[in-house]
């Protein structure tokens, strides 16, 4: 019998699996792979009913709704050699621009998340059976929130639903590209248990997974049931030297590309064999000279510090004045990493319990720990200060002193003075030290630079639900959730601590080998920084069926929701003691919330939904989302579908939060008249000018982001076994949180004379210029806040057919492809400037830049014989412009191509490749299986720039084939 995605849902609904609603209304279409079916019926011959997710209502199990959905299914992620939630949902072809993945370690701290048709993760809904759950302690970008998909065990999900459109409608906040609801196993009796081992073809990445869920009691004749669920994973490091070229190097110029190694040619480019130039010392006291200076120019040649010999990779010659001999080194490839070691595990534990024979209970209690271990480069000596901390804590220019003493302090007079071992022009100049210093340009190759994120997430939702009367459903929840994160840093300069050792000539440039970890520790102490967020929701919902229409019972349902969320995050530098990012956020706030929904079937062929929720949030703002949608089925095999509505993104605490706040590097433009006062266009000072920092500081004052959304679409099953679904979406988002919206007009005004914009504030300026002493110096540092200012338009098509075909009895084939085409993610700024981003690398400055593919889909193949299945699922991402809209030009031509080399590298090629996937079910108690990622072994397409591959959309064509064996067991 040929079974479909409703099958496995009424399996997912039978055992209570419907939480609170998505949206007006609904319809899945498989996510891979599914099979397809008759309805059930009770023993009277009625249809079964259930509470769809995305619904409070109940609904006969064959209907269809409003809205596209994907669903994902635990068995036909199986097939596809899915591990983990994350990877689960970031398969789907609708996720877009700014989605996250584990592999990163900067802002989002190896955490991962979906960005669902290209809003943003802050504006797609992460639920857990249908209910909110903990945000991220750390911000995406410094400001985004979103929910970690890692901190789910992937082995108690029973299945994963999600909605391509608008929810604010009955969920609130963040649901405006859409909602990923991941559904957990409701009940099991017995054991069951799985063990896999892998790794890829050039044996790193190893991967370990192994998992058990035992349960007892039977629901259906004991009236409870209880289950434990226990998971671990472990997955290796895979480096950029594993991988080899291109992507173990910035030189692609064998291919030709340009040779962007300037550490194996370039005497100025810092790197562990440390060089040096004389140079003057400002402050005899101070090695740093602040990046509000303009430091004097290091004259005369490089003089390397290592032994020229104990170079490790040879050695390379710049002819002429301001020339040296160096160290050669690719940092790419000695230090590079592209996965991370990651380390996971998790208990679940899951009691539901008949209270009466209307009322049902439930009690779910989770605990999730993941660790991510990131190796980093190693850190570089030349610093901008933290923001807001003073200017006289940058480290980018570094004067190494003729003496150095015991107190760091005052050593030309002190009377332990020595010539500093660390600088070659010490003895030259003992008798005019001001004039001896040496500049330096250093990477702390023997302190690793590491990043340790532990995650700990505790979560615990209990649960009524049950009827009374005349057709009368409720359900009650009340959710409390908390996310701890840990992240210690190793290799982080400590500032009191570099002053110190460069100062006491502690630290040994010249063999860093020789340094002791006492001294180490001085320069670059582990330390950990403790970040959290809790949450406590209370939803209560009622349904009831009103009255027959001639299509069905006219139903309405009401609910509610109180909220508590509390963000503590003080970030990796609280105290600005260290050379890190300040980014971080505090807040609180109770959210109350109403909603309804209503559906009236006027006709056999016609239904109609609409919806609307109420949030009012204690920092004083408040939305109304509302949401219609309408089903028209004028044959059985054609249904047409649509939905309008409106929903919001509350800003995060980060965006909000004047006292979080990090800071970035513009490019400024210069007034004419100011680079005339300084000499030209080509001074050093006009230069250096050019070259500023703006800070992101929160405002308590913005508004929410709003949006309106509209699908419309057409689900065709000319037969039982074949279902085509096509839907058009368009999105358009206002009073877009953007970073530093003026902060182009905030320079200029301070270049001209003219005050800077509200809340923009001047931190810091440049010392004069020493050529033109009276003339305006050069801002170094505004703070500007977050604001309002930009809109974007997201629209485009998604597509998924199915097919199931019975070849032979016990032989059948089970065939799903599912795409999304772009056609449309662009931003309008508050300039009227139109920045479009569809098949471009563009937004550049949301997570990290991967970019917009206009194409992505998926393909999955499933044959069963007997007890064994073969299975292929195939990947496709369309290829991807390298030029970015909001990366100095709007003008999209290959002459603007990031990587400057016009037509050439312009654009980076599409990428296919297929999975593999074999399982033999020996009997009912063991299934062995084995996967082959990537069995073709395809390269990922050269992305020119960096490491020369885009992450996010290209990672397994840069890992490699891997290999994974398994085997399941179930008693």
């Amino acid at each position: 019998m040929t079974r479909s995605f409703k099958h496995y849902a009424r399996l997912a609904l039978r055992t209570g699996a419907a939480p609170v609603a998505l949206g007006a209304a609904l319809i899945a279409t498989p996510g891979f792979a599914q099979e397809t079916p008759a309805a059930a019926a009770d023993a009277a011959g009625r249809p079964e009913e259930i509470i769809v997710t995305g619904s409070l209502f109940r609904r006969a199990i064959d209907t269809e709704t409003a809205s596209p959905v994907t669903m994902l299914t635990t068995d036909t992620l199986a097939k596809a050699g899915v591990t983990d939630v994350s990877q689960a949902v970031r398969s789907i072809a609708a996720d877009g621009a700014g989605s996250i993945a584990s592999t990163r370690s900067s802002f989002s701290g190896g955490a991962s998340t979906v960005s669902l048709r290209n809003v943003g993760a802050g504006a797609t809904l992460t639920l857990i059976d249908g209910l909110r759950s903990v945000g991220f302690p750390m911000n995406d970008d410094g400001h985004i929130s979103f929910v970690d998909l890692n901190s789910v065990p992937f082995s108690a999900v029973q299945e994963i639903q999600v909605l391509k459109d608008g929810a604010s409608s009955l969920y609130g906040a963040d649901a405006i590209g859409g909602v990923v609801n991941i559904i957990l196993k409701k009940r099991f009796t017995g054991v069951a248990g799985q063990l896999e081992g892998g790794a890829t073809t050039r044996g790193d990445g190893q991967s370990y997974r192994a998992n058990l869920t035992v349960g007892f009691g039977d629901y259906e004749s004991q009236g409870w049931n209880l289950y434990v669920n226990g998971e671990y994973q472990l997955t290796g490091r895979v480096s950029n030297h594993d991988v080899g070229f291109p992507y173990n190097t910035a030189d692609i110029s064998s291919i030709g590309g340009l040779d962007r190694n300037s550490a194996d040619d370039t005497l100025s480019t810092a790197t562990p064999d440390a060089k040096v130039r004389r140079v003057n010392q400002i402050n005899l006291n101070d090695p740093f000279n602040g990046s509000g200076l303009v430091a004097p120019s290091p004259t005369g040649t490089y003089t390397t510090l290592t032994n020229l010999a104990n170079c490790s990779y040879g050695t390379f010659t710049v002819a002429g004045a301001a020339g040296g001999t160096g160290c050669k080194h690719n940092i790419t490839d000695e230090y590079g990493q592209i996965v991370p070691k990651q380390e996971r595990y998790s208990v679940t534990a899951h009691l539901a319990a008949r209270l009466s024979d209307t009322i049902e209970a439930h009690l779910v209690g989770s605990y999730s720990r993941s660790v991510g271990d990131y190796i980093n480069n190693p850190t570089n000596i030349a610093q901008v200060q933290p923001y807001r901390g003073p200017t006289t804590d940058s480290s980018q220019q570094i004067a190494l002193p003729v003496y150095v003493c015991a107190a760091g302090v005052n050593c030309v007079t002190a009377a332990d003075r020595r010539l500093n071992p660390n600088n070659p022009y010490a003895a030259a100049y003992a008798n005019d030290p001001a004039n001896g210093a040496a500049r330096i340009y250093y990477l702390f190759g023997d302190i690793q630079a590491r990043t340790r994120n532990v995650n700990e997430v505790y979560r615990a939702n209990a649960g009524l639900e049950g009827s009374f009367g005349e057709d009368w459903n409720w359900k009650a929840d009340i959710v409390a959730a908390k996310d701890v994160l840990n992240n210690t840093n190793y290799g982080t300069l400590d500032i009191a601590g570099l002053r110190q050792v460069i100062n006491t000539g502690a630290y040994n440039f010249v063999n860093p080998s020789l340094n002791t970890q006492a001294v180490r520790d001085i320069v670059a102490p582990v330390y950990t920084s403790r970040n959290w967020t809790s949450m406590v929701s209370f939803d209560a919902s009622l349904a009831k069926s009103l009255m027959e229409l001639p299509g069905g019972p006219l139903q309405v349902a009401v609910g509610g929701q109180v909220r508590r969320e509390v963000q503590h995050s003080p970030g990796m530098n609280p105290d600005l003691t260290k050379f890190a990012t300040t980014a971080g956020a505090f807040g609180k706030h109770t959210v109350s919330a109403g909603f309804f929904e209503v559906s009236a079937p006027v006709l056999p062929t016609l239904e109609l939904t609409g919806s609307g929720r109420y949030d009012n949030y204690s920092e004083g703002f408040s939305a109304f989302s509302p949401k219609v949608g309408a089903t028209f089925k004028p044959i059985r095999q054609v249904m047409l579908r649509g939905t309008w509505s409106r929903g919001f993104r509350a800003p995060s605490f980060a965006e909000r939060d004047p006292t979080s706040g990090f800071s970035g590097s513009f490019t400024v433009p210069l007034p004419e008249a100011y680079i005339a006062a300084h000499g030209g266009p080509n001074a050093a000072y006009v230069t250096a000018s050019r070259s500023a920092r703006g800070g992101f500081s929160g405002n308590p004052d913005l508004k929410p982001e709003k949006s309106r959304s509209f699908t419309v679409g057409t689900v065709i099953s000319p037969t039982r076994d074949f279902d085509l679904t096509v839907d058009y979406y368009n999105i358009k988002k206002t009073d877009v949180i953007v970073m530093a919206p003026r902060i182009g007009e905030a320079f200029n005004n301070y270049y001209t004379g003219q005050a800077l914009p509200p809340n923009y504030v001047l931190l810091a300026v440049g010392e004069p210029d020493p050529l033109f002493p009276n003339a305006l110096p050069r801002a170094t540092l505004i703070a500007s806040p977050f604001g309002n200012s930009a809109s974007e338009i997201s629209t485009g098509i998604d597509f998924s057919a199915a097919a199931r075909i019975g070849i032979a009895d016990g032989i059948k084939l089970n065939s799903t492809v599912n795409g999304t085409y772009v056609l449309e993610y662009s931003t309008t700024t508050a300039e009227g400037i139109v920045q479009k981003f569809e098949g471009t690398k563009g937004p550049s400055a949301l997570s990290a830049g991967a970019g917009t593919p206009k194409w992505r889909a998926n393909w999955q193949n499933s044959l069963q014989i007997h007890n064994l299945t073969l299975s292929t699922t195939t990947y496709f991402v369309g290829r991807i412009k390298n030029v970015a809209a909001d990366s100095g030009s709007t003008d999209l031509s290959c002459a603007h191509n990031l990587y400057g080399t016009g037509d050439k590298f312009c654009y980076i090629g599409k990428f296919i490749y297929t999975d593999l996937n074999a399982s033999f079910k020996v009997n009912d108690q063991y299934t062995f299986y084995i996967n082959v990622g990537n069995f073709t072994n395809e390269k990922a397409p050269i992305a020119a720039g960096g490491s020369n591959f885009i992450a996010t959309w290209h990672l397994p064509g840069v890992v490699g084939r891997t290999f994974r064996v398994g085997a399941k067991f179930g008693f």
